[in-house]
């Protein structure tokens, strides 16, 4: 059998070519009746609109690319879900491309989506180049960071309050009694980490305490582990621990109550950040900062579509408030 035309589709349907070219345009104006006709004929033939010529002749392929890191870490899928239905609403569709933090190895992967004609990018949990910047700039495609921004003004970024965030953990292991407050890292050059540190530091300072103990462990579950073990392995340990998100609070709370024999909250208090759905399990009911995600991607859509729609429209930076959700891997205060 050969390929069906929309001619054809046309014919049976009773109408004209431009007609069925609408019913599958995403956002064409046809009525009702029509597009009836025409999908049941289109159904009946085994037609499928072409995509692909359809972008050549308008310059809009529908596609969007998104750029992503950390798909271990849970925040990320249950976030991409939710971004792709989102766009799906607007008529878009997502195509995935990982990468790393690597500057080099961000560049090929974007090379790699601008080869698929995409009409933007949105990028998450990696950070862009100012070579790479320039030449998305220069071919007019819109880049929107998803938690993560950059001193650019030239990208729009959208972000939990990242600062504000780390300081209401700050004030709560404090208002509960700790004295002995440590920070497990996550990856150092990452925007999310450095602004959750600030503002966690920024708490401890104000209630002057300094910070207990400190190390890195790059957003890793397996180096959370190990910094766990040593940090909680000494003759004297942190009382309290904020760990930089959720995905690395598990495998902290996995080593201090399986390895090690200590109590959570008793021995330790242990707040994450981000409020992936795992937290909520009774198997670790982990205190964290939420990421208010629904918000961030109707923002990061919102964004998206303003500079689709008018490619001089201003980036913006925005930075959404995330509540404290406290639950039982901490000490409360007694107030």
């Amino acid at each position: 059998m050969g390929k069906v035309t929309s001619l054809e589709v046309a014919e049976k349907a009773g109408v004209s070519r431009s007609a069925v070219s609408r019913v599958f345009t995403p956002g064409a104006s046809v009525s009702k009746r029509t597009a009836e006709k025409v999908r049941k004929a289109a159904a009946q033939l085994g037609y499928r609109p072409n995509v692909i010529a359809r972008s050549l002749i308008t310059g809009r392929s529908r596609i969007i690319g998104l750029v992503v890191a950390y798909l271990e870490n849970q925040f990320y899928p249950e976030a991409i879900e939710r971004l792709s239905k989102a766009l799906q609403s607007e008529g878009y569709h997502v195509l995935v491309f990982m990468a790393s933090n690597d500057h080099e190895a961000t560049q090929t992967v974007i090379d790699e989506l601008l080869d698929y004609q995409v009409d933007a990018i949105i990028a998450a949990s990696v950070g862009l180049s100012n070579d790479l910047t320039e030449r998305c700039e220069g071919l007019g495609i819109p880049i929107v960071l998803f938690n993560r921004h950059q001193y650019d003004d030239r990208l729009s970024s959208v972000t939990s309050d990242n600062v504000a965030g780390g300081r209401k953990l700050a004030e709560f292991l404090v208002a509960g009694g700790h004295r002995r407050i440590a920070h497990i890292a996550g990856w150092e050059g990452a925007s999310t980490q450095i602004d959750r540190e600030a503002g966690f530091m920024d708490g401890l300072r104000d209630a002057g305490q300094t910070l207990f103990a400190r190390r890195a462990a790059d957003f890793d579950f397996e180096k959370a582990r190990a910094v766990a073990r040593e940090m909680f392995s000494r003759s004297e340990r942190p009382d309290a621990v904020f760990v930089a998100n959720d995905h690395m609070a598990f495998a902290v709370m996995d080593v201090l109550r399986f390895e090690l024999g200590l109590s959570v909250p008793g021995d330790v208090s242990v707040v994450g950040y981000d409020d992936v759905t795992l937290a909520r399990w009774p198997s670790y009911d982990l205190t964290t900062v939420r990421q208010p995600a629904n918000r961030m991607v109707a923002e990061t859509v919102s964004v998206l579509m303003d500079r689709l729609s008018d490619n001089d429209t201003a980036p913006r930076r925005v930075a959404l408030d995330g509540p404290l959700i406290v639950r039982g891997s901490a000490r409360k205060p007694k107030e």
